[in-house]
């Protein structure tokens, strides 16, 4: 992970772990999208161009989080 992301990424993992609904999701701000094709199931935040934290949302919890260049 590059160091010069490390700061942003803390605050996005805080903020998910606070998440208890789609629409507190939707609050995080812009460019949170949920993703369609193969990762249909996933959630998806903008970390740099290419990288991105993923995540799955359910029941009021997020899971399967990952780090990644999906592009």
């Amino acid at each position: 992970m590059p160091s010069e992301y490390s700061r942003k990424i803390a605050r996005i993992l805080t903020s998910l772990d606070a998440v208890t609904s789609e629409e507190d999701i939707v609050a995080l701000g812009s460019g949170i999208h949920k993703l369609s094709g193969d990762l249909s199931d996933f959630w998806s935040i903008k970390v740099s161009v290419n990288y991105r934290i993923i995540f799955k949302f359910d029941s009021g919890d997020v899971f399967e989080v990952d780090y990644l260049d999906y592009h």
